[in-house]
């Protein structure tokens, strides 16, 4: 076992390893069961079978080590088996897996909402409601903004990812491979420009006079005193970690308030510490009605939430909030247990050590490649960072060379996410606990991999 400067200690020894017969024999035997009972609909990056893992490390079945820069999308941020949630799971599971919180109510439950009630940006009164996936949470505060508000239209934004069931799939911007043929979709959603400064049109313009154009669309096609909720991701996740120009955010939320529209942040990606912030909103000071959450907020245990506004949420009458397994008291104790691991390691002041490091390479890297012109833009915050490949001396979007990086990558023993509308986008989530080392070893690895297929 080995220990960091941050102290953390590692179960499993932190370093890549892969063989040559990569993916192994025990790997391609498990894909040939799979492919013979899993739809084949549910599609995996990464041709190989977990065994183990932990800190910044996955162990696959045939004995390779692959450096973790994805953590399961942003989920596992205090690693995949941090020993407070190991513990907390198997305590909670030798008393009770299930009673139903809307049957036989229990504590956990309660506790986990009295944290976020406290974490979650604003020192107004807040009420929580539990739930299973990032999808649930946003349908449930979409659901909680046309009670509340008495109106329809829901605004969304070029590049969002709300989800996959019909409500969130109609919120949701990419087509392929989340909306192509699953419609209709669910109506009144409109789609308004985001800020996207890499590819503005007019490079100058401010977050600002973004949202101000998003605005006048609103105003135009469908009414301020008609939208119920405006929803976005402060820094867009599968769209391409898009980073909105400064001001854009807290200029929507002022127009929101004046209109009486609640304003809603999907944070199911960029929360609980991810961008060095307990949530991404708070780099600008924006207080949300609604906040959304997934992913990190139990250490891989399904578990979601929405946290908002006292006078909202309890506008919804009794028994319109809930389902059978929202809020389960094993993913409540593993959400106690890894809330308390985030600030027992300081994981914010973790993330933006990582953001140090890695984009202070990723920066070194695209001025090298400078004669080349393939990376078109380095972006992100904390340990939610990208990269978006282009082609060579233009910003036409290259996710041919995208594909051939991660397949690179993915060959030397370190695992990468892509994203973006364009397919083009390189996206770094690293578990907030990976060393030093390990962090170095991946971007190396990342960087040479850009080099030899640029």
């Amino acid at each position: 076992m080995t220990s960091t400067a941050y102290d953390i200690t590692y179960r499993l020894e932190q370093k890549r390893r892969v063989q040559a017969d990569f993916p192994g024999p025990k790997s391609l035997a498990l894909t040939e069961r799979r492919k013979a009972v899993v739809a084949a609909g549910v599609a995996s990056s990464v041709p190989v079978f977990v065994a183990d893992a932990d800190g910044g490390i996955i162990h696959d079945v045939d004995g390779n080590s692959f450096i973790d820069l994805g953590s399961g999308i942003a989920v596992t941020s205090v690693g995949a088996s941090d020993p407070a949630v190991v513990g907390a799971v198997k305590e909670a599971v030798e008393h009770f897996t299930h009673t139903c919180f809307m049957v036989t109510p229990y504590e956990g439950y309660v506790a986990v909402a009295e944290q976020l009630n406290r974490l979650t940006p604003g020192d107004h009164e807040k009420r929580t409601v539990l739930f299973n996936s990032g999808a649930e949470a946003v349908e449930n505060a979409v659901k909680v903004a046309r009670l509340a508000t008495g109106r329809d239209a829901v605004v969304a934004f070029d590049h969002a990812y709300h989800g996959r069931t019909n409500l969130t799939m109609a919120l949701t911007a990419k087509a392929m491979p989340y909306k192509t043929n699953f419609g209709p979709f669910a109506p009144e959603i409109y789609r308004m420009p985001m800020s996207y400064p890499y590819r503005e049109e007019n490079p100058e313009i401010t977050g600002a006079e973004a949202a101000k154009r998003a605005i006048s669309m609103i105003e135009k096609q469908i009414g301020g005193e008609q939208v119920a909720a405006i929803i976005i991701e402060p820094i867009q996740g599968e769209g391409g970690f898009i980073v909105p120009a400064e001001g854009f955010l807290p200029a929507l939320a002022a127009w929101a308030k004046d209109k009486g529209i609640v304003f809603i942040a999907d944070e199911v990606q960029s929360g609980f510490c991810r961008t060095g912030e307990w949530f991404a909103v708070n780099h600008e000071g924006v207080i949300p009605d609604i906040i959304t959450m997934a992913k990190g907020i139990a250490g891989g245990m399904p578990l979601s939430a929405i946290t908002g506004r006292a006078e909202l949420l309890d506008a919804v009458h009794p028994g319109g909030l809930g389902g059978t397994y929202g809020g389960n008291p094993v993913a409540c104790a593993a959400a106690l247990a890894s809330i308390g691991s985030m600030e027992q390691y300081g994981l914010n002041a973790r993330a933006k050590h990582i953001e140090e490091i890695a984009l202070g390479k990723l920066r070194e890297l695209a001025t090298e490649l400078s004669d080349t012109s393939v990376i078109g833009d380095v972006r992100g915050r904390g340990a939610m960072l990208a990269i978006e490949l282009v082609q060579a001396g233009s910003k036409e979007p290259n996710p041919e060379l995208t594909k051939a990086v991660a397949a690179a990558c993915l060959k030397e023993g370190v695992i990468i996410l892509t994203c973006g509308t364009y397919g083009n986008v390189i996206r770094l989530l690293p578990p907030l606990v990976i060393s030093d080392e390990l962090l170095l070893d991946g971007l190396q690895v990342l960087a040479s991999a850009i080099k030899a297929n640029a």
